[in-house]
């Protein structure tokens, strides 16, 4: 018999709190979207609790731990739902935040009705994406502080994009071959770790899109040696005129991510032209990141938080429509990714 909450859950209240991710899920082949899809609820969930400013940071990782502990089978959910309702979901403004919230008791009842394999698989992602959370709230400021940290080292940026997205092309590689067998076509080592990278680069387009936006909320993602390097502080960077200043850092940032990106092309070319499907899900968010980055490296005032650069709606219909008659090609889609590559470059060198 159908259950109506997984209905609800996967269908309008998904459409509600991500379309993009939406219209990623609705090709995914059948098998996929119940695991895939209430995973990526149950992260929103938690990075709900995580952004919401108007709960102080040590409640909001205390509420957020809670969760990961309901998620990974604790007892008291129901003193837990009540702390949800009471604590978190009256502070949303965004009506479909806040019913994702009210959901929660629903999401762990399906959760507890996928077979085995798949519940111990969206236990480990939620697991993961929650660390990347708790990192974010034990190592930088309350945002009404006035304060910036920044990260020192490169290698904790890397560990960050791992435990934010890295961790989630594992989760799909693994779904995808325990509800696809035989469909890649490379050894489950060479995919988890190109799904690693695929992940990591979707993450720095993100950290770099959003750099303007997060110093203001007191993160600096970018890491402390490179700003050094640079004759740059996180407060310089506040600075809107600092955009040119520091375009030489955000160019080997960029450098960096198109590394990841030409993983992230091998590993979409490695599912068969046969699984449109599956090739479309992984395919849009490529194109629409390096049109991302494109767009980043063009952009002289990227780190006034007002110009943000951003792929318009009507550019991202403009990829899905034109992606679909190239997607069973390979040297197609090599042209394509491999075209924005070589005009993201040429900006980089000049």
């Amino acid at each position: 018999m159908p259950n109506p909450n997984r209905a609800f859950l996967l269908g309008p209240l998904l459409k509600g709190v991500s379309r993009s991710f939406y219209l990623t899920l609705r090709i995914l082949p059948p098998g996929m979207r119940d695991p895939v899809g209430l995973a990526y609820l149950l992260a929103r969930a938690a990075d709900t609790i995580a952004d919401t400013p108007l709960i102080p940071p040590e409640q909001r990782l205390e509420l957020l731990l809670a969760l990961r502990a309901q998620v990974n089978g604790a007892d008291n959910q129901s003193a837990f739902l009540q702390r949800m309702a009471g604590e978190v979901a009256v502070q949303q403004t965004h009506s479909d935040e806040k019913v994702l919230l009210e959901s929660l008791g629903p999401a762990l009842g399906v959760l507890s009705q996928l077979d085995e394999s798949d519940r111990e698989a969206v236990r480990g992602i939620v697991t993961t994406l929650t660390q990347g959370m708790e990192f974010d709230l034990r190592t930088f400021p309350d945002e009404q502080s006035g304060q910036i940290v920044a990260l020192r080292e490169l290698a904790e940026l890397d560990r960050y994009t791992y435990l934010v997205a890295g961790c989630v092309g594992e989760f799909w590689t693994s779904m995808t071959y325990a509800h696809m067998p035989g469909t890649l076509k490379e050894t489950p080592e060479t995919m988890q770790a190109r799904g690693v990278r695929f992940g990591k680069a979707l993450q720095m387009t993100n950290v770099l899109r959003d750099c303007g936006k997060d110093l203001r909320i007191g993160r600096c993602y970018l890491p402390g040696v490179m700003l050094d390097r640079f004759g740059l502080t996180p407060q310089d960077l506040l600075a809107p005129s600092s955009s040119l200043r520091a375009q030489p850092l955000l160019f080997e940032l960029v450098r960096m991510t198109l590394e990841h990106f030409r993983a992230a092309v091998d590993y979409t070319l490695a599912i068969p032209a046969f699984s449109v499907r599956l090739r479309l899900a992984c395919l849009w968010p490529v194109l629409i990141g390096l049109e991302t980055l494109l767009l980043l490296v063009h952009n002289d005032n990227w780190l006034d938080p007002a110009q943000v650069s951003k792929v318009q709606r009507n550019k991202v219909y403009q990829v899905i429509a034109g992606s679909i008659p190239l997607v069973v090609s390979d040297a197609l889609l090599r042209r394509w990714t491999g075209g924005l590559m070589t005009r993201i470059e040429a900006r980089l060198v000049r």
